[in-house]
């Protein structure tokens, strides 16, 4: 048995991070990382581009592989098959043991299942670890088509690789319109219609019935709800992902659909923390947050957060600020500050824009008070700080709208909105909002508002 002070299982951006962070903060506590997905952290981000062949798996770690050495940061590639809270010991495979003064739980996701018949046929699986990856790679080298089971941006990346082998994909979304349930009507037609214009076979309103095997227990094809029956090798489970607790269930470990935390990561039990997509706080962390944030972003400030507090007598509260995410539809960028729902109830009013070629778009959204609330950005690289600012500060439609250009961060060559969407927006008002004129410096550069 080996005796750690910190033992953090998991070796993702929030495991990782904290480990990190811990290290900066106290040079001399011992810590060992534990994962039996990779030797070393890599970025999760980067799995699409390996199977595409623009980088090999080397290439995705941010981390020379004497850093954890040279830090001090013990590395232990196996699986955990249970933790003794009692005894404070992780039960490893293969009999071994390791105990623990303080527990660290960064185990991250997995793919969502709904109870499909067929769901664990050979050929059918989702794409979360590297071993996902490998099995992809397995299951997709000679295939006829693939069948995609739900909207969002896992399902993308999937079709987007998929895409990239010339192998035909049909995708199947319940919705009306794709990721709906988070874009605005306008938004997600626009993204429905990048999807086609890539080749991929986009059914919208249509749901997985069953996964129909061959006679050697493989996928041979699917069944929609509608009754009909799509020929195929391969279904990628693209419909979300949900906290890996499974060996927690029947543990003194409080969980929900997580593992149950406090704004400081405090578990129910003296000594352990949960951190990352397994995280689940008992309230939301900040008025339009949700109590399971599955984005590295925040994956990354849970685990400053924690090691701040594991190596400072004054603990802080977890303070995510204002929500932010960005993505990939294929090539359009996606980028969303604040508070944008699908739909809104409260007397609220949005400014949507869209360009003549369907491939760049903005959304504004401002309360009634006319201060902004949040936006969405389609192929248009907007500064972070400019939004944060605006949305903190509450600025009003017109200034927002006069100091765009403050706010682009595309390339300097890059083909300019600005004047179109005031345009519009002044149309549409019955306003003349006129943009500030800008010294030569300052186009070449931006300004900050």
């Amino acid at each position: 048995m080996t005796d750690n002070t910190i033992v953090i299982l998991g070796n993702g951006i929030s495991g990782v991070t904290c480990a990190r962070h811990i290290r900066k903060n106290d040079p001399d506590i011992p810590i060992t990382i534990v994962s039996a997905e990779t030797r070393h952290f890599f970025s999760r981000t980067a799995l699409m581009y390996i199977y595409m062949g623009h980088m090999k798996y080397e290439h995705t770690k941010p981390y020379a592989d004497d850093f954890w050495e040279k830090n001090k940061i013990s590395l232990k590639l196996a699986w955990v098959e249970q933790v003794d809270f009692t005894e404070r010991e992780l039960h490893l495979a293969g009999g071994e043991k390791l105990s623990y003064k303080t527990l660290v739980l960064a185990t991250g996701s997995k793919p969502n299942k709904f109870g499909w018949p067929g769901e664990d046929l050979k050929g059918v699986q989702g794409l979360y670890s590297y071993q996902d990856l490998l099995q992809m790679e397995e299951n997709t080298g000679k295939i006829g088509r693939a069948v995609l089971v739900g909207g969002g941006l896992i399902g993308v990346e999937m079709a987007e690789m998929l895409r990239s082998r010339n192998i035909p994909v049909t995708f199947l979304v319940r919705e009306n319109g794709f990721w709906d349930n988070i874009l605005p009507v306008e938004e997600a037609a626009l993204v429905g219609k990048h999807i086609r214009e890539h080749h991929v076979d986009l059914r919208l309103a249509t749901s997985l019935e069953e996964i129909i095997s061959d006679k050697n227990g493989a996928v041979q094809g699917i069944r929609t709800t509608d009754g009909e029956t799509i020929d195929c090798q391969f279904v990628g489970l693209t419909a979300g992902v949900s906290p890996l607790i499974d060996i927690f269930k029947d543990s003194p470990l409080d969980t929900d659909r997580g593992i149950l935390v406090d704004d400081k990561f405090q578990t129910n039990l003296p000594g352990v923390y949960a951190i990352g997509d397994c995280a689940e706080f008992r309230s939301a962390p900040g008025e339009g947050r949700k109590t399971i944030e599955q984005v590295w972003y925040t994956g990354r400030m849970h685990g400053e957060t924690l090691a701040h507090n594991l190596t400072h007598k004054k603990q802080v509260s977890y303070v995510p600020g204002i929500w932010f995410n960005s993505a990939k539809f294929f090539d359009i960028e996606y980028q969303t500050y604040g508070h944008v729902p699908a739909k809104w109830t409260e007397p609220y009013h949005s400014f949507y824009w869209e360009s003549g070629s369907g491939k760049v778009a903005l959304r504004l959204l401002f309360d009634q008070k006319d201060c902004i609330l949040g936006m969405n950005a389609f192929g248009w690289r907007m500064r972070h700080e400019f939004f944060d600012r605006a949305i903190r500060e509450g600025w009003k439609a017109e200034r927002v709208l006069k100091q765009l250009s403050s706010a682009d961060f595309n390339p300097e060559f890059h083909r300019q909105f600005h004047q179109q969407v005031l345009d519009q927006y002044n149309r549409e008002n019955g306003t003349a909002v006129k943009l500030p004129k800008r010294s030569f410096i300052q186009k070449l550069i931006g300004s900050r508002a």
